[in-house]
């Protein structure tokens, strides 16, 4: 058999597996869709002048109010700097505010300034919009199986980070903002 017909006999997919992935499809599949919402949320996000996980850090304020800065990069579980490069640029385009806490002076605390408002309705609206990318071609029964399906994934999966040492939040919902736009 020559190459090309073992490549001729070979069904055609749409989506080539690499082979080390074999023993993992379902955490393939979630990884590229995974990364092509990251890529979409991307594109809505520079329309405001955001990238992609900053409008996490603005949620959680909009969310707690002011925190410590130390709170904020455990919050996000990022690396503190890149935390403090996101607070730098949404600190220069008026969006957070950072002062001493009066606690101890040694600690910043960060918040979401009045400017922010505006910035949380249109994130708003880009998420609603990236929700109704994300879910394009389902029926409303699909659409809540896939919750249900996710949120068991998101259960399962910090329980094992947990295991690890980390923290998680699995089914931490949207509570609303707190001070900056209340």
């Amino acid at each position: 058999m020559t190459a090309e017909s073992a490549q001729e006999s070979r069904p055609a997919s749409t989506c080539a597996v690499p082979g080390a992935v074999l023993d993992g499809p379902v955490s393939h599949a979630i990884s590229r869709v995974a990364r092509l919402h990251r890529i979409a949320a991307g594109r809505l996000l520079r329309d405001l002048g955001l990238h992609p996980g900053q409008e996490f850090l603005m949620m959680h304020l909009w969310d707690s109010g002011a925190v410590r800065q130390s709170e904020l990069i455990k919050a996000l579980g990022l690396d503190p700097s890149t935390v403090t490069k996101m607070l730098q640029r949404l600190e220069q385009a008026g969006h957070v505010r950072r002062s001493p806490d009066p606690l101890d002076r040694r600690a910043s605390l960060v918040e979401a300034t009045e400017a922010s408002c505006g910035l949380l309705i249109e994130v708003r609206r880009a998420w609603g919009e990236l929700e109704r990318q994300t879910l394009d071609g389902l029926d409303t029964a699909e659409r809540a199986e896939l919750a249900r399906l996710l949120g068991k994934v998101e259960t399962g999966l910090c329980a094992e980070v947990t295991r690890g040492g980390a923290e998680c939040d699995a089914g931490a919902g949207y509570k609303g903002p707190v001070d900056a736009c209340g």
